[in-house]
């Protein structure tokens, strides 16, 4: 539903930012890539991803649109949940990781903290197709 938000930055922390829309604070759960590229800032726009479950709204952002994109293939993999994408793409670049995956770098991927070997070899085999055609 929702494309991008984009206003002043009223909190971050390296995990969280809350950017003000219109008096309208939204938190956002972002990597140490977004982080890095925003904490200097005091107006952006991060693209997001929205979560919705039985508990809980969840609003993910991202710097660009090429890491919300590798976000949403990491979590289409079977086993690889919202907090497991948001460490990779804060471990790894999503050049890094484009380049790992399109290489069959399983042990590139797996040395991300909470990924073992067995989803490290799904993501590489799942994904090598779609991060080529994704140009990372």
């Amino acid at each position: 539903m929702y494309e991008y938000l984009s206003g002043k930055l009223t909190s971050l922390t390296p995990a969280t930012a809350v950017i003000d829309c219109g008096g309208v604070g939204y938190l956002t759960e972002i990597t140490l890539n977004t982080y890095s590229a925003i904490q200097e800032k005091q107006e952006v726009r991060l693209w997001i991803h929205e979560v919705i479950r039985e508990d809980a709204y969840l609003l993910y952002g991202f710097y660009t649109e090429a890491e919300r994109e590798m976000f949403r293939l990491l979590i289409g993999v079977n086993g690889v949940g919202a907090a497991t994408a948001r460490m990779m793409l804060s471990s790894l670049s999503v050049k890094e990781l484009g380049d790992a995956i399109a290489s069959q770098d399983a042990k590139m991927v797996q040395r991300v903290k909470g990924v073992g070997a067995k989803t490290a070899q799904r993501i590489v085999l799942e994904l090598q197709d779609k991060v080529s055609a994704l140009g990372a």
